[in-house]
């Protein structure tokens, strides 16, 4: 007997180790992504004034359309008392919350700009509306997309007819959209009777235009779909819509960067994607909360001037060739190609002059940097680009009281560039240092070090990415250990062959040190931020393996094991990796292509994956390990977590044995199945599917009771009693392993429910609900397995088919489920289903 037991304890322990460490290495990728990014730059905005939200009455029609809607004016102390009239004169900018977002987010936009008007005088100000969509989560529950965006549409009439008594009336509205309100903002185009010309600008912050977060319903998907379709297939509908889409980098774990990115317009004229990290004088990563004119040629030049180039000054269309420079300022002549200049506390401005000449055969670069080089001061210039300059002028002004400090050195292009990854000894200035084969999921790690020579000065870092404006910026004081990391939001173009280039602008006058290296936590970080919405399918895909595997044990040996011991005997990647693998390649070929569409099969998930440019080899198979590691120790806390509540209970109360109702259904057990398929189509699905799922945990806690009283009476108990336990502790083992399944729908239901519940007051129906299909069928097939036993499904003439169909439902959950994440209950659904008629049949 201590054989048998130590032989079982070496694998279960191996096992635990073994998914220890897989769990590990997801809870290692999720604190990078939550935890490892840059320190908060961002500041707070404030108000001088107390705000006010001035509620626009709307047109009876629209209230009782859009009973949970509101439209709001954005006003503060003495100009909100002034449009409590409503006599607008600005220019109207309509702001639209996220998911969960509040209409009073607006606060930061719009005080910032009252404060920048009262600067020029009124001379020309913004008036900002802000729609109150109830809170609604529309990153996870899909169903009431349509109707923000025909509210949304309302909105923007109601604010036009505003303003038509002015003399010059505006025709159209700026958009300002956070997170899905940007989604909403570009919904409105696929309307049929919206006018294009209602809207000329569009500013979206963190908004994921590419695909949702987590696809959990049906409806979700399908308005993302119409909605990117019609930008594709209907471009000139938006050719007069100047688009800007900032994302928040690094910071922002609920939106990752690169679902910000408009991929079919970035050759539009009109679009522009940044990175807030990338833009002039911000130059920081956002957290998911923290983030005019009639020609759009115009309106376009003001966007790249702000948010790409922003060369130190404000925008001018037209631009003086000619400056007169006034002033009776000290000029001095710079011969030297390098060039350092400290002053304190000078009173007179300085121009500086360097003879272009003498160094244009010499180097191809010149470059200035100050010492307020975060905030504004840098130029390099490529002096190819400027043959008619004879010099180049710097002007320091005075500096009464402060410190500044200017450095400018000429330089050869080539002379600065260098390929990483090795461990180099550089001299000084700026370089350049190309990342060969950088993709998105590779993470470097740079490290500088610098020597201890006095004087020096702030260095700064810039990672270039040149297909997207993701650039990010670290600045260091010397002498100092520094590290960078090195990482991407957006995978490269296949035609594109730039490389991401690290610009190092040091002191002139310190050598340093730089060594790079793979950065495996970050490596894993990566992979939790592109693919991290998927690991419940890949959790679920290892539970039904699990599943089929003590079927499988159950019909061969009469004996059902634990669910962690089934799935680490089950739960294999070979059974599922290679199959998806294998059909992506076939689908390369026409004719597998063809049969495809003949038997009606939705697109591979992953070949979906493929178009985006966020799958590559081996991925699948980490995920998959992850799912393993999630399902394995998920198991062992929710069966423990059962075991200490039927502990209690049976603290509390002394139950009888094995229960002697054998029977599947009864009149009660009918009636509250009907009634459950009644609240599904009368309320919420998932509220029946919540319900369901409680009564079955009850189910299993008094199945647990039950095995702890007779394991106490097991010694004398008769063998036809023993056959009877041992069907009682079988049936205990599969109905964890169905409630491990349930708990999973359930958390993917649970948005739909949350929506329902907040949205009680104006209805007591989900409309539409992606739940109540599904609900229907599983309270119908969970109120036969509830009540069954192992007896019967190893009789069952079906039992063998019910045995080995988990295993292509898991493959199929993997293969459809990863962008998807609706379709994943449906094919646990199949397999519950499977099992209920094996009790009958």
């Amino acid at each position: 007997m201590g054989v048998a037991h130590g032989a079982l304890w070496a694998p279960g322990v191996a096992a635990a180790l073994f998914y220890g460490a897989v769990a590990a290495l997801v809870l290692l990728g999720v604190r990078d992504v939550l935890f490892l990014y840059e320190e908060n730059r961002c500041s707070m905005t404030y108000m001088y004034e107390y705000p006010e939200y001035l509620k626009i009455k709307l047109p009876k029609k629209i209230s009782r359309r859009f009973p949970a809607y509101e439209l709001y004016l954005y006003g503060e102390g003495n100009y909100a008392e002034e449009n409590k009239n409503l006599i607008l004169t600005g220019i109207p900018v309509l702001f639209l919350p996220g998911n969960a977002g509040s209409y009073k987010q607006v606060r930061s936009l719009g005080s910032i700009a009252l404060r920048k008007a009262e600067d020029i005088d009124f001379k020309y100000h913004f008036n900002f509306f802000t729609v109150n969509f109830n809170e609604e989560l529309v990153a996870l529950y899909g169903g009431s997309l349509k109707r923000q965006t025909r509210f949304l549409h309302e909105c923007i009439k109601v604010i036009l007819k505003l303003y038509k008594d002015q003399e010059f009336a505006p025709s159209s509205v700026a958009i300002v959209g956070h997170s899905m309100g940007g989604l909403v903002a570009r919904a409105l185009l696929t309307l049929k009777n919206f006018k294009p010309e209602f809207i000329n600008l569009l500013i979206t912050q963190a908004t994921p235009h590419v695909a949702p977060v987590m696809p959990l319903d049906k409806y979700l998907t399908d308005f993302y779909t119409a909605v990117n379709n019609h930008w594709i297939l209907k471009a000139q509908d938006a050719r007069n819509l100047t688009i800007l889409s900032v994302a928040g980098g690094f910071r922002d774990y609920q939106v990752r960067s690169g679902l910000a990115f408009l991929p079919r317009l970035s050759q539009h004229s009109s679009a522009l994607f940044v990175v807030s990290s990338a833009v002039p004088r911000t130059w920081a990563s956002t957290d998911h909360l923290s983030i005019i004119t009639e020609d759009p040629k115009k309106r376009m030049l003001v966007l790249n001037h702000h948010f790409v180039r922003h060369p130190a000054k404000f925008f001018e269309e037209d631009p003086e060739t000619l400056t007169e420079l006034k002033g009776t300022f000290i000029w001095i002549k710079i011969k030297s190609s390098k060039w350092t200049y400290t002053v304190y506390n000078e009173s007179d401005g300085k121009y500086f002059m360097f003879p272009l000449s003498n160094h244009r055969k010499t180097y191809s670069h010149v470059h200035c940097q100050s010492s307020m080089l975060v905030r504004k001061y840098v130029v390099t210039l490529k002096l190819q680009e400027y043959p008619p300059l004879s010099d180049l002028v710097v002007y320091v002004p005075a500096v009464n009281g402060n410190k500044f400090t200017l450095d400018c050195e000429f330089f050869k292009e080539d002379s600065r560039t260098v390929q990483l990854p090795v461990t180099h000894l550089f001299s000084f200035g700026r370089y350049n240092a190309p990342l060969f084969n950088f993709n998105l999921i590779q993470c470097f790690i740079l490290h500088f070090y610098f020597c201890s020579f006095p004087g020096r000065k702030t260095s700064v870092y810039r990672l270039h990415v040149p297909w997207s404006h993701e650039d990010s910026i670290t600045v260091s004081k010397v002498p100092s250990f520094t590290e960078i990391s090195a990482k991407l939001h957006i995978a490269q173009p296949e035609n594109d062959s730039t490389v991401a280039v690290l610009n190092i602008y040091s002191s002139l006058d310190c050598q340093y040190e730089v060594t790079i290296k793979t950065s495996f936590s970050q490596v894993l970080g990566q992979v939790i931020r592109f693919h991290g919405g998927s690991l419940p399918v890949y959790v679920i895909s290892n539970m039904l393996l699990a599943y089929g595997g003590q079927l499988s044990a159950l019909i061969s040996t009469g004996q059902c094991s634990d669910f962690v011991l089934a799935l680490a005997r089950a739960a294999k990647p070979y059974k599922v990796d290679p199959i998806v693998n294998v059909v992506k390649f076939l689908l390369g070929f026409n004719w597998f292509k063809d049969i495809w569409n003949v038997l009606f099969l939705p697109e591979l998930d992953a070949v979906l994956l493929n178009k985006q440019d966020i799958w590559f080899p081996l991925v699948s198979l980490i995920l998959f390990l992850f799912g393993t590691g999630i399902a394995y120790w998920g198991g062992i806390l929710f069966s423990s977590s059962l075991r200490l509540l039927s502990s209690l209970w049976l603290s509390l109360t002394r139950p009888s044995g094995l229960t002697k109702d054998s029977k599947l259904m009864t009149p009660r057990r009918a009636f509250m199945a009907i009634l459950l398929v009644f609240v599904s189509c009368t309320t919420c699905g998932a509220f029946a599917i919540l319900i369901i799922y409680l009564h079955y945990i009850f189910k299993v806690l008094k199945q647990y009771i039950i095995e702890s009283i007779s394991e106490l009476n097991s010694l004398a108990a008769s063998p036809t009693t023993n056959t009877a336990i041992d069907n009682v502790v079988n049936s205990l083992k599969i109905h964890i392993t169905i409630l491990n399944l349930l708990t999973w729908i359930v958390l993917l239901s649970l948005p739909s429910l949350i929506y329902w519940f907040k949205n009680l007051r104006y209805s007591i129906r989900l409309d539409p609900d992606p739940c109540r299909t599904m609900a229907i069928i599983l309270v119908s097939t969970l109120g036969i397995l509830m009540n069954s036993s192992t007896t019967k499904v190893k009789s069952s003439k079906l039992s063998k088919i019910a045995a080995q169909l988990p295993l292509p439902l898991s493959v199929a959950v993997v293969a459809f489920g990863p962008m998807h994440l609706y379709r994943v209950p449906y094919f646990v659904i199949c397999s519950l289903l499977l099992h209920a008629l094996c009790c009958i049949v």
